[in-house]
């Protein structure tokens, strides 16, 4: 089994509690129709799973078959640097068929963010290697395809099904639970 060769860091894209005891990492593309098809599981998962479960986006654009995926990621990285990533990246799924410039111009203003600063960011590269250092993690971890999912650092190898993606993600918390109880002093009141 595959594991995370980039360990989840402070300039990921996060959300849920850092002290969740399980990290669900997603390599996504944001043309990848399988993976508009895991977005809902996802948010479901985040739902379920709540104050147990972190996710983090990295992307994995798939560039020749899907050719509006490295713009559109550059366009979630811009939207990233005004904190607005995760409204952008959930606009960019629930808009995947109309991917382009124009979609994500339209997106910028109603997230109140620069479209010249966007046209900018896209025309100059400005996210370029950010993008392409998350694909090469993505690689380097065992990703061949999207959506990838890693669930505390092991790769997710089965469907990405709700069912499936919560066996995971159970089995994983209940694997944290077991280890935080077997820590010297864990079962200790004076030892927090």
């Amino acid at each position: 089994m595959s594991t995370l060769r980039v360990p989840v860091g402070p300039d990921d894209h996060i959300q849920g509690p850092a002290d969740a005891a399980v990290t669900l990492v997603e390599y996504g593309d944001y043309q990848c129709p399988y993976c508009g098809m895991a977005q809902p599981v996802v948010r479901q998962l985040m739902l379920q799973f709540d104050g147990d479960l972190q996710l983090v986006f990295r992307h994995f654009p798939l560039g020749e078959v899907h050719p509006h995926a490295p713009s559109a990621a550059e366009t979630a990285e811009f939207a990233g640097d005004y904190r607005r990533f995760w409204e952008m990246h959930e606009a960019l799924f629930a808009n995947q068929a109309q991917l382009g410039s124009h979609l994500y111009f339209v997106l910028a203003g109603r997230l109140g963010l620069s479209q010249v600063g966007l046209r900018d960011a896209l025309v100059n590269g400005v996210h370029v290697d950010r993008i392409r250092a998350d694909f090469l993690g993505g690689v380097r971890s065992g990703v061949n395809g999207t959506p990838g999912f890693f669930v505390n650092g092991l790769r997710h190898d089965g469907s990405f099904a709700y069912e499936a993606l919560a066996r995971s993600i159970g089995a994983a918390r209940r694997a944290a639970a077991i280890g935080s109880r077997s820590l010297p002093g864990a079962d200790d009141p004076a030892h927090p």
